[in-house]
């Protein structure tokens, strides 16, 4: 079966070779079938396979050329796979695996290494590197690959300066799903994150396979113990050997939380080691699960990535002609409004990003937002989050299909009743609106829709928006709202500044709830009930209710030890944070 798909597919990868690691062009896809896609994540180009076994493989630039090695059916199959591993050396599940030969490959076999994810698990560290990375946490294996290919890169920090490393060949996801305790992770890292906030983890219970190419060499503890560093005791060597590659790390922007003498790999001829020109040793360097950037390079790459979004978020309507469209992304306007569509890889879940610019996607992926996160309600449902690429945003976990609760003697309850919670796309049309019409509402940024299914099924009690919206399908095939999965909005942190304005704003207001100004003692009973009804009255002459109004949908923005933003008649600025209840007056 997989012969006859490569013997199909030969003149696509003749195209590559002959190209040498050129970009992956989205126009070979039309030679290799249905079930690939072109993929872009974090910066790294891929083809997405769906196989027949319901496993998925994402080759990378360097692993399209090898689909007949990479592919799970030469190397993987559980006879060769047993025969053939050699585990190495760490604390990971790490093997050396030769391929089947492949008669019809100039190279009939290749080495790989083969490398289990460990996300979500613990991270094994002595103490000395425990407080230097007292946060350090596994790569995801998209993230694992952008950084490595960065590093490869070397575009940041000393000029002729390159590391060598493995070269990224591909992602292999196993159809099959694990229990929880097979996959190794921190039980009670999964299990809190799946009270609070299940739905932005990765696929917990399945497993993601790195595959890497093989570096020829012999590691820098087996060469000093050997004595082939003249000269100096095995320790000494060994701490040559490591400061060194901690020095070029950090001169090109990275640190390795957990680095040792057995990550760095070195060339040996003749039993000696093999030096560059200029009398440095020639290593290359393995192993990045714990690779991340140093504080100076993330400053830098965050505040590029930040200011590059706020540029882009000024004209996500309308963005240049010339900005194409990849085939794994899809413009789509759903209820009046405009969004960017794709799938999110590392969790098998789909966002649907606003605008038209399709370079706003990769700000969106959950890994990018997923982390450090700060509670804005106990109920733990909506979250303060500063993402990887510097963008300040709160998410909300959708209550859409949930009862509303209240009392027959709360006046509010039954009206609250018969609307039922909005669903995120009515939510973000709404935002859309009411901003046409002049009143400021908080800013609509993504829609998190999560891969898994049946995690939230029990708690829809209101069917209805999911009857109503039955008819809408979205790119991939699949309703937009759909029972069993959770819905996570994505709402722009507002710092005092409008889109037109943020990328060149100087000053910042800190946003806080009226309710929250009142608490604090910033606004009196009196101003805060003036707010209040005020706001209410500028809803109401464009048309909308709050049936659940109260202080806390109104966001307001100060200045610490100043004043609050006023509008142009001088009356503080308000902004509506909370559009799950807000409907549509009848005739207006």
């Amino acid at each position: 079966m997989h012969n006859a798909f490569a013997a199909g597919n030969q003149s696509a990868l003749n195209n590559i070779e002959q190209a040498g690691s050129a970009a992956l062009s989205p126009d070979l896809l039309k030679q290799w079938g249905p079930h690939a896609t072109f993929v872009r994540l974090l910066g790294v180009n891929y083809i997405h396979l769906s196989l027949p076994d319901k496993s998925e493989l994402y080759l990378t630039e360097h692993g399209v050329p090898f689909l007949d090695h990479v592919h799970p059916d030469n190397w993987y199959e559980p006879e060769w796979f047993k025969a053939k591993r050699q585990p190495l050396l760490g604390t990971g599940t790490v093997y050396r695996v030769p391929t089947r030969p492949v008669p019809t490959h100039k190279c009939r076999s290749i080495d790989l290494v083969i490398k289990w994810s460990r996300m979500g698990q613990d991270v094994p560290l002595d103490t000395f590197t425990l407080n230097q990375a007292i946060n350090a946490e596994f790569n995801t294996p998209f993230e694992e690959f952008s950084l490595v290919e960065e590093l490869r890169n070397g575009t940041y920090g000393r000029p002729g300066l390159r590391i060598l490393a493995q070269r990224p060949m591909a992602i292999y996801v196993p159809s099959e799903r694990m229990q929880l305790w097979q996959t190794g992770r921190s039980r009670w890292k999964i299990l809190s994150k799946i009270k609070y906030h299940a739905c932005i983890e990765i696929d917990i219970l399945r497993s993601y396979i790195m595959i890497y190419s093989w570096i020829k060499g012999v590691d820098a503890a087996q060469v000093a113990r050997a004595g082939m560093y003249p000269g100096l005791s095995q320790e000494e060597s060994l701490k040559q050997f490591t400061d060194r590659t901690v020095r070029d790390l950090e001169d090109k922007g990275f640190f390795v939380a957990d680095h040792k003498p057995s990550h760095l790999i070195l060339h040996i001829r003749k039993d000696r080691i093999v030096r560059k020109r200029n009398g440095d040793f020639a290593y290359g360097l393995i192993d990045y699960e714990l690779l991340t950037r140093t504080d100076e390079h993330q400053a830098y790459a965050r505040a590029a990535s930040r200011s590059k979004y706020l540029q882009l978020q000024r004209e996500r309507f309308n963005p240049p002609a010339g900005v194409a469209v990849p085939p794994h992304l899809h413009r789509v306007n759903l209820l009046g409004t405009d969004y960017v569509f794709g799938r999110a890889e590392s969790t098998a879940g789909v966002l649907w990003v606003v605008g038209k610019d399709p370079r706003l996607f990769e700000y969106f992926l959950p890994e990018r937002w997923r982390k450090k996160l700060f509670p804005l309600s106990s109920s733990a449902r909506t979250w303060y989050t500063q993402t990887k690429d510097g963008v300040h945003l709160v998410w909300k976990i959708s209550r859409v299909g949930e009862e509303p609760p209240g009392r027959d003697s709360d006046p509010r309850w039954p009206a609250m009743q018969r609307h039922g919670y909005n669903s995120p796309f009515e939510e973000f049309t709404l935002a859309m609106e009411m901003t046409r019409k002049g009143i400021r509402t908080s800013y609509p940024r993504a829609i998190y829709v999560t891969g898994h299914g049946d995690v939230s099924a029990s708690g829809v009690t209101d069917e209805r928006r999911f009857q109503q919206m039955q008819g809408d399908v979205g790119p991939d095939g699949q309703p937009v709202l759909r029972i069993g999965h959770d819905y996570i909005t994505i709402w722009g942190y507002f710092r005092g500044h409008e889109d037109a304005t943020a990328a060149d704003a100087n000053a910042l207001y800190s946003p806080i709830g009226a309710g929250q100004a009142h608490a604090k003692a910033l606004l009196t009973d009196d101003t805060l009930a003036e707010l209040l009804d005020r706001h209410r009255q500028t809803l109401t002459a464009a048309g909308y209710e709050d049936l659940n109004y109260g202080p806390d949908h109104v966001l307001l923005s100060y200045m610490p030890g100043g004043d609050f933003q006023r509008d142009a008649l001088g009356n503080i600025a308000t902004r509506h944070c909370n559009l799950e209840m807000i409907r549509r007056i009848d005739g207006m």
